[in-house]
């Protein structure tokens, strides 16, 4: 065979051989991009992952700390050239041409005090020119700030979405207020708690210690210490959780300050599983379910009573009880008190309550077993793993042995 014709067929070989190879790189190409999804969803996920990770910058506010970070992924959602977040006191932010910002200014100004979007055509910077449209954030009504977004040409889909991000920015913004109100919420309850430590507990519980100085001084310097204990713990300034251990080791000096004053009438029984002493639970959330029981349920009965304090390892949850047979509720009573009527009565049962379904959702309100003339049962249910929670420390505070390793069953 001539040289020439072996040198055709090879290239024919090469030829065909690159085709096929051409075939089969453009068919994983099309294969891969089905994987991915048609280009509609592939520009939701990219409008839907962006929004998501500028979210997380607004709740604070327009900040210019957070309105920077969320500013590169709004502009990238809107496809402009330059982005400006305005706050409500003209703080401008800007992501992209520093040149803008006089411009941006003036324009979420307007937007502003008019409350609608207001544009600018054939802005004037240096040798350039370029379009502009701000729109308004309302948050509430209210003004809040401004989204100004920058292009060569601002067509009627930039100014869309625009007013459309500018909304979804509102509803950012009202949700980190919302937050921050819940915040403040739960530290009012915490202080309707603490206002719970009536003056009359703390005369009853002076009293009693001003008793014993006399005829036994080293208990009452013992009761010095525990109401010392008991107060520095309750009225504490820092952290909204705690550990089971610590509200123990509360109810311990509350309980020693309490049987000061009733002696043998007061009689108590502790069952603690060593496994539920860590659980993180909300900041006085057990302590005020044993005052419940000692004020309401025992104070009022003749001869006094007993109080059963248990917490039990159940898988994943740890469930907390507080029993008395005292004087016990009256149901409708109850009902009304947990609902936010009654003023002044078992506040200490309805904020416990309301915060627990605050933190873990309804399904771990209180349970509330009771009657009239039936004692109560109070019990709580808490997950034992609560990633993100971590309880502050109360620094060293005494408590007896038994609280703190949690051994078994106590009665006193």
């Amino acid at each position: 065979m001539p040289e020439s014709m072996l040198l055709a067929a090879a290239a024919g070989v090469l030829a065909g051989a690159l085709a096929v190879g051409v075939v089969i790189l453009l068919r994983r190409i099309v294969v891969a991009s089905k994987e991915l999804g048609t280009d509609v969803e592939q520009a939701t996920y990219q409008t839907l992952h962006l929004a998501s990770r500028a979210a997380k910058h607004l709740r604070g506010g327009i900040s210019e700390g957070d309105a920077t970070r969320a500013g590169r992924h709004l502009k990238a959602l809107l496809g402009c050239e330059t982005l400006a977040l305005v706050d409500a006191a003209g703080q401008v932010t800007m992501e992209g041409d520093e040149a803008l910002r006089e411009i941006a200014g003036r324009l979420a100004d307007e937007a502003r005090a008019s409350g609608r979007t207001q544009m600018q055509r054939r802005a004037r910077v240096g040798e350039r020119e370029t379009d502009a449209v701000a729109a308004p954030i309302l948050a509430g009504g209210a003004p809040a700030g401004a989204i100004v977004a920058f292009a060569p040409r601002v067509r009627a889909g930039l100014v869309r979405a625009t007013g459309e991000v500018a909304d979804w920015v509102a509803a950012q913004v009202e949700l980190g207020e919302l937050d921050a109100s819940r915040a403040a919420l739960a530290e009012a309850e915490v202080r309707a708690l603490r206002a719970q430590i009536s003056p009359h507990f703390i005369y009853n519980s002076l009293n009693a210690i001003a008793s014993f100085i006399n005829t036994d001084p080293a208990k009452a310097r013992d009761l010095v210490l525990e109401f010392a204990d008991f107060t520095r713990y309750s009225f504490r300034r820092h952290g909204d959780f705690t550990t089971v251990a610590e509200e123990l080791r509360s109810i311990d000096s509350y309980l020693k300050l309490e049987r000061a004053r009733f002696g043998d009438r007061l009689k108590v029984t502790l069952q603690i599983a060593p496994e539920v002493l860590s659980t993180v639970v909300p900041f006085l959330s057990i302590q005020p379910l044993v005052e419940n029981a000692v004020r309401h349920g025992l104070e009022g009965k003749e001869g006094g009573g007993r109080i059963t304090i248990e917490a039990s390892d159940q898988g994943a949850f740890a469930e907390i009880s507080v029993e008395d047979d005292g004087v016990g509720i009256d149901p409708v009573v109850l009902e009304r008190a947990l609902a936010g009527g009654a003023p002044g009565q078992h506040v200490g049962l309805r904020n416990v309550d309301a915060r627990l379904r605050q933190v873990y959702g309804d399904e771990h309100g209180l349970v509330v077993e009771t009657n009239v003339g039936a004692g109560t049962l109070v019990r709580m249910r808490v997950p034992k793993s609560q990633p993100g929670r971590v309880a502050a420390s109360t620094g060293p505070v005494r408590a007896t042995a038994t609280l703190e390793r949690g051994e078994g069953r106590r009665e006193a």
